[in-house]
């Protein structure tokens, strides 16, 4: 087994006990809820292939619909933003060759597409979190409002992760 599979098998059981046994039970003025677990999805490397992201992600979710009692949403939810990780990353950083670490954090790809890129991956996740929750649109702007609160919430909390566990030089 290598240090690279050590860490993040690791960081997938953190943040999926995180979840269910901390996240899960915040809810900002019954409107925001911080799904900080797709920080996994985030910081896969950009050089796995594919179908190991998309299954990771998938089990990811799974993971976190389990012990939520959230029947596949979090799976669909992941399994898409596993999808679109690569294209969101392409449309703020072109050249992912350019990248000196294949891990996409601050110092790989700075602050400003860093941010950019978490972002709108965190935007994705809770825009398809909360249509599938309420498999409706009936009240569009409630649930709109929702995936922009929980968005926010998420975003600041996965800057403050990555910012503790970033390698400063």
């Amino acid at each position: 087994m290598t240090k690279e599979f050590l860490k993040y098998l690791l960081m997938f059981v953190i943040l999926v006990v995180a979840q269910v046994v901390v996240f899960n039970h915040l809810c900002l003025w019954n409107v925001a809820i911080p799904l900080v677990f797709i920080y996994f999805i985030i910081k896969l490397p950009v050089t796995l292939a594919p179908s190991w992201v998309i299954t990771l992600s998938f089990l990811l979710g799974l993971s976190v619909d389990v012990f939520s009692n959230t029947p596949g949403m979090n799976s669909l939810s992941c399994t898409v933003l596993s999808v679109f990780r690569l294209p969101v990353l392409r449309l703020y950083y072109p050249r992912e060759e350019d990248m000196t670490v294949p891990e996409p954090s601050v110092r790989t790809l700075g602050w400003g597409v860093f941010m950019k890129y978490v972002l709108t991956l965190t935007f994705l996740y809770c825009v398809m979190f909360f249509v599938i929750e309420a498999f409706a649109f009936y009240d569009w702007a409630l649930m709109l409002g929702r995936a922009a609160a929980s968005t926010l919430l998420t975003f600041i909390i996965i800057l403050a992760i990555d910012s503790f566990t970033a390698k400063h030089r």
